[in-house]
């Protein structure tokens, strides 16, 4: 039996017409938190402070909790309607909505991971009860964690050197090695020896909380685990995989979005500043001709990849519900059309951020405007993971039918 079965089992599911009215508000909450983070975006960037006002203001106009179960007091919504919040958020605050799009994995992985599925219920009522923020410890090229025990429990000890939403998440999923082998487990970071240090420095995603953290004798209970241990190279369930093609696309939908945000900025400067050029034979700068090509070419690209976006999206949900009889064949085909929106995103969300300059013009280039966080904050995050690698991914598939190996990055 599934997680969201047992989900389903429990008690009866709020009428569709209040699922509706829900979905319609989160929609319109989501649209005037970006235009907020808008109109504040330059100042944020520049201060570059841990996002707990911004985390706060996303708890309460319940994003958060969108995507859990309503069985659990969630709102029930699909992973596409999600990741479209990820996106609007993105428009006003490119850190923003990369924090929401990894809370929305890291919350939701438990429900597909979990051994026991009435651990999965009980984490997930109580996110939703007290709308807890989710981050991760997870970075596979950083291993770093070992775990021992001690005494009735056991201790965490070391170093993340990235762990987005570090000051701002109320609970984390973390995988340690001990033994020789794999721990998994979710831990509140409320415990005594969670240590966060203030070292996030990147040019971009200033507000993504990014820095490193250190567990010192941290304490770890039998009842945190979500798997039991596991030999580095036995395979994981299926179902356990999913983590990896829905961040790629929590990745995809923060930088359209990010990129949406940079075409809207670039359109209201030019209705508003930019003057025509002297040769242009054009009293305002939104009748020059070559701008308005520009303008139309930025914004094909953009809702080709959002399309492209939104199928993938919809093709990963279809394979994960199909819950714990989902094969790896299915798991590979699906993740491929994530990885294939990955590298149609990066391309153009690098290309949008960058050409709205030449629509601007000169004077854009100004400080205090700091148009240069759209930029900035895609190509820091497009270094995540190679985007080389995805393509080749994509292109094996596409030539060989391979699907790629499963890993925390494929």
């Amino acid at each position: 039996m599934s997680n969201v079965h047992f989900l389903r089992e429990q008690t009866p599911a709020s009428s569709s017409a209040e699922q509706d009215e829900t979905r319609r508000e989160l929609f319109v909450r989501a649209e005037a938190l970006s235009q907020d983070l808008t109109r504040r975006g330059a100042e944020l960037d520049r201060v570059g402070a841990p996002p707990r006002e911004e985390i706060e203001a996303l708890r309460q106009a319940g994003l958060l909790t969108a995507l859990h179960s309503p069985e659990v007091g969630g709102a029930g919504l699909s992973w596409v309607d999600g990741l479209r919040l990820v996106r609007i958020i993105a428009r006003g605050e490119s850190s923003i909505g990369q924090l929401l799009g990894y809370h929305y994995v890291n919350s939701q992985y438990v429900y597909w991971a979990a051994a026991d599925p009435k651990q999965a219920w009980v984490l997930g009522a109580e996110t939703v009860e007290r709308q807890l923020y989710w981050g991760a410890a997870v970075n596979p090229r950083d291993p770093g964690l070992t775990l021992e025990r001690r005494g009735g429990h056991y201790v965490l000890n070391g170093r993340k050197t990235f762990s987005t939403g570090a000051h701002v998440s109320d609970r984390i999923n973390v995988n340690a090695a001990i033994d020789g082998k794999i721990a998994n487990f979710v831990v509140p970071t409320d415990r005594p020896g969670y240590v966060v240090n203030d070292d996030w420095d990147n040019i971009g995603q200033r507000l993504s909380d990014s820095g490193s953290v250190e567990f010192r004798d941290f304490p770890v209970y039998e009842r945190d685990f979500i798997l039991p241990l596991a030999d580095p190279s036995d395979p994981p369930p299926v179902q356990a995989t999913f983590n990896t093609p829905l961040i790629q696309l929590v990745f995809v939908n923060f930088y359209l979005g990010t990129a949406e945000g940079a075409l809207a900025a670039a359109l209201n400067y030019v209705r508003s500043t930019t003057r025509p050029w002297i040769t242009s034979g054009v009293e305002r700068a939104s009748d020059d001709p070559y701008i308005l090509e520009r303008i139309g070419e930025l914004q094909a690209s953009l809702k080709a990849s959002v399309a492209l976006a939104d199928a993938a999206a919809a093709t990963v949900e279809a394979a994960l519900s199909q819950g714990r009889s989902v094969t790896a064949e299915a798991r590979g085909q699906a993740a491929i059309e994530a990885y294939a929106a990955k590298v149609h995103s990066t391309h153009v969300a690098l290309d949008v951020t960058t050409k709205v300059f030449e629509l601007m013009g000169a004077r854009a280039t100004a400080g205090h405007y700091r148009f240069d966080r759209y930029w900035r904050n895609v190509r820091t995050h497009t270094l995540h993971d190679p985007v080389a690698y995805k393509a080749r991914e994509v292109g094996d598939f596409v030539l060989n039918g391979r699907i790629p190996p499963v890993s925390l990055y494929s």
